[in-house]
């Protein structure tokens, strides 16, 4: 009996071609090849640098100053990068009206710097190129409280109302924002490609979600370096690099 062939990225593009309603979700993966770090693989920043919970940085002005010394400093590596091939794929889905919506994991804007409408990308993680008021959500911009930190040294306060500010996004400890996770949910359900670039599918409930795509009748397909717990589960998958498959399979027009 003949073997059958493992899939290929003419399969997965032959996924996308068939599809009507993608959602693309995306994690850590996608963005390495930018040069961000996956935190939390061996190496990745978390075995470096002790993550600050919620509870922490909320309660102790120490860890609040060393939260903003690492965003300051650019030691916690979120953001400062460009787009790679992968989102330029993703935004190029988005723009011919193959996909919906992006939903990520990530904190690092890259989808946004590539096109992808803001309105579009739904971030379950939050945003770590701006603060927000944690008591009147009012937006800050990093380089306005760098400015100021830098002049008097004194810890990022709410312009508007004197809250704590911390960056936008959600940290070890926060609850998830529900707003984010009804929308992907609604999204979710209604799709019928959901298309995994770079999740190690570990971290819930935000894994969660490829499992209720399946269950609603969606096709799954993971494209990821490493094996996840849901390959055994999914239509389509290739252990790839996401920047050359999405070259592939949503070339420019």
């Amino acid at each position: 009996m003949a073997s059958r062939m493992p899939p290929s990225r003419a399969d997965l593009g032959r996924l996308i071609a068939d599809a009507r309603r993608i959602v693309v979700f995306t994690g850590a993966g996608i963005s390495t090849e930018s040069g961000i770090p996956d935190f939390r693989s061996p190496g990745g920043v978390w075995s470096q640098m002790k993550p600050i919970y919620f509870q922490e940085f909320v309660a102790s002005e120490e860890r609040r100053r060393e939260a903003w010394s690492r965003v300051f400093s650019g030691r916690a590596g979120w953001v400062g990068r460009e787009p790679n091939d992968g989102h330029a794929g993703v935004a190029r889905l988005i723009h011919a009206g193959k996909a919906s919506s992006v939903v990520t994991q990530n904190v690092d804007n890259l989808h946004q710097a590539s096109g992808v409408p803001p309105e579009r990308v739904i971030e379950l993680h939050g945003n770590a190129s701006y603060a927000t008021c944690l008591e009147c959500g009012l937006r800050h911009e990093l380089e306005d409280l760098k400015v100021l930190y830098e002049a008097t040294g004194d810890l990022p306060a709410c312009r508007a109302c004197g809250g704590i500010v911390k960056t936008a996004t959600i940290s070890f400890g926060q609850a998830m924002p529900p707003e984010p996770m009804a929308r992907a949910e609604a999204e979710t359900r209604a799709c019928d490609l959901f298309l995994v670039l770079g999740s190690s599918l570990v971290v819930y409930p935000a894994a969660g979600f490829p499992v209720m795509a399946k269950r609603n009748g969606a096709v799954l397909a993971i494209v990821n370096r490493e094996e996840t717990e849901l390959d055994p589960y999914a239509d389509l998958v290739l252990h790839d690099e996401i920047g050359p498959v999405m070259r592939e399979v949503a070339p420019a027009n």
